[in-house]
C-alpha cells in the first residue's frame, strides 16, 4: 500500500500538523515559550527553558512559512525573547538554561550546549521567514557557538559551561553533538558556509561510523574529555532525561535521518557523499528496531537498553517513534525498500492507537508505561511539539535543504501525486 508522496496521505499529515500547531500556541509566556502540561496548560513551576523556547521558535517559523496567520507574531515573540528577554545573559554572554515564566528570575544559570544548539537551529529557521531581526539572532548564536561550544582542537562540540564561561564540563555528550549536527545543517542551508556541512559530517563520523558501528550500531552517548566512551555512565540513575544510561534507541533512529540529510546536502551540490553515510544510517535504524521495537511483548519503542540490547527503561516515550517515522521516509527515498514504508505505516497505527490523546486538545501523550498507558516516569506533561513536527513534515519534503529552508523554497509536496 502506497503512502509516501501521495496527496491523500499528505492531506492527513497537514491536518495533524494544524492540530499540533494549535496546541503549541498555548505555550507563549512573557519570557519565551513555556513547558506545556498534559492538558495544554502552562506548567508554571517548570519555568521557561532555553531549549523549549528555541525549539518552538523553529516550529513557529515553519508554521509561518506554511501561511498560518498567527505564527509570525510568535516568531517575533521568540526572537525578541532570545535577543532581549531574561534568558539572555547580558553580563557573560550566551543564554541561561532556565528562567521564571513571569518574573524572568534565573532558575538555572548554567550554559548548556544542548540548549544553545537549539538557539542556533531556531535562529537559522527564523531567518527563512525574513523576520528583520532573525539574522541578528543567528549571528549572535554563531558567535557564542564558535567561542564556547565548538572545539576547533577536538573538531567536536563541548557539553556545558558555568555561568561565567570560565569552567567547562569534563564530559562530552552524544546528544548535544547530534543536535549540533541538526543545527549545523540548517545554518549551512541559510549561510552557504561549507564549514557547517563539514563539521556535521565529521561529528557523525566520530559518533556513528567510528564508535557505534563497532558496537553493533548501539550508539554510545557518553564520553570523557578525550572522547573515550563511558559505558557505565548514569547506571545508578538510568531514567535521566538527557543522559540516560546505556543506549537510547530513539537517538539511533534520529541519527539515521540526520545522516540521510547530510548525504542529500552533498548530492545537492553535485558531490559524492561518503559511502558510509547511508550504510550507517541503515545500520543505526535497524539496530533501533532490533533492540527497541516490540521487544517485550507489547508494541512500542522501549526508552533505553543496555550494551547487550536488553531493555533498561521499558516506558515508551513519544519522540523515538515519531523520529523513526521520519527516518523511514528518509531511508525509503534512498533505497526504495518497501520495508521502510511498511514500518512507517505500522508506526502510524501505533501512534493513533496509543499516543494520540483525543480528550486533551488533539495532542499526543509524551510517555506511556510498558502496557501503553499514560505515565510520567521520565517526562512530565507534553512540553513541546518539536519532534512531532518531524514525522508530519519530513515525509512531505526532499531531504535537502533542511526543513525550514525547504518550506521557504516552496518544496512542500513537490513530489506528491
Amino acid at each position: 500500500m502506497k503512502w509516501f508522496n501521495t496527496l491523500s496521505h499528505n492531506r492527513f499529515l497537514e491536518k495533524e500538523t494544524d492540530l499540533i500547531f494549535n496546541f503549541a500556541k498555548n505555550s507563549k509566556v512573557p519570557s519565551g515559550f513555556g513547558w506545556l502540561g498534559s492538558k495544554g496548560q502552562i506548567k508554571e513551576e517548570n519555568g521557561t527553558h532555553l531549549w523549549i523556547t528555541s525549539r518552538m521558535l523553529h516550529v513557529f517559523s515553519i508554521a509561518a512559512l506554511m501561511g498560518r496567520p498567527y505564527a509570525l507574531s510568535l516568531v517575533d515573540h521568540g526572537i525578541n525573547a532570545l535577543l532581549d528577554g531574561p534568558l539572555v545573559d547580558k553580563k557573560y554572554g550566551g543564554w541561561y538554561a532556565c528562567v521564571d515564566n513571569q518574573t524572568g528570575t534565573v532558575k538555572d544559570a548554567s550554559k548548556q550546549g544542548y540548549q544553545h544548539f537549539f538557539v542556533l537551529l531556531g535562529a537559522a529557521s527564523a531567518c527563512t521567514t525574513g523576520h528583520p531581526r532573525s539574522r541578528e539572532l543567528l549571528d549572535k548564536a554563531i558567535e557564542v557557538i564558535e567561542k564556547y561550544f565548538y572545539s576547533e582542537k577536538e573538531k567536536m562540540c563541548l557539553e556545558s559551561w558555568n555561568e561565567e564561561f570560565t569552567k567547562t564540563e569534563a564530559y562530552r555528550g552524544g546528544n548535544a553533538n547530534m543536535h549540533a549536527v541538526e543545527a549545523f545543517l540548517i545554518v549551512y542551508d541559510v549561510t552557504h558556509d561549507r564549514k557547517w556541512l563539514d563539521r556535521a559530517t565529521h561529528i557523525a563520523k566520530v559518533i556513528i561510523h567510528d564508535v557505534a558501528r563497532n558496537l553493533h550500531y548501539r550508539v554510545n552517548e557518553h564520553f570523557d574529555e578525550n572522547w573515550n566512551t563511558l559505558p557505565d555512565y548514569n547506571k545508578e540513575t538510568p531514567a535521566q532525561q538527557f543522559r540516560a544510561y546505556g543506549g537510547t534507541p530513539g537517538h539511533w533512529v534520529e541519527w539515521g535521518r540526520l545522516m540521510c540529510h547530510i548525504k542529500a546536502e552533498y548530492e545537492a551540490i553535485n558531490e559524492v557523499a561518503p559511502k558510509w553515510l547511508l550504510e550507517d544510517a541503515i545500520g543505526v535504524f535497524e539496530a533501533g528496531i532490533r533492540d527497541a521495537w516490540y521487544v517485550d511483548g507489547n508494541p512500542g519503542f522501549v526508552y533505553s537498553v543496555d550494551w547487550d540490547g536488553n531493555p533498561v527503561i521499558r516506558n515508551r516515550i513519544r519522540w523515538p517513534i515519531v523520529e523513526a517515522m521520519g527516518t523511514c521516509y528518509a531511508l525509503y527515498v534512498n533505497t526504495a525498500n518497501p520495508r521502510y514504508e511498511e514500518l512507517y505505516q505500522t508506526f502510524w497505527d501505533y501512534c493513533v492507537t496509543y499516543l494520540k490523546d483525543y480528550e486533551n486538545g488533539e495532542s499526543w501523550f509524551q510517555e506511556l508505561d510498558p502496557n501503553n498507558k499514560p505515565t510520567s516516569l521520565v517526562w512530565d506533561g507534553k512540553q513541546d511539539v518539536y519532534h512531532l513536527l518531524h514525522c508530519l513534515l519530513v515525509p512531505r519534503l526532499p531531504l535537502a535543504p533542511g526543513l525550514a529552508p525547504a518550506v521557504a523554497a516552496h518544496l512542500l509536496d513537490v513530489n506528491a501525486k
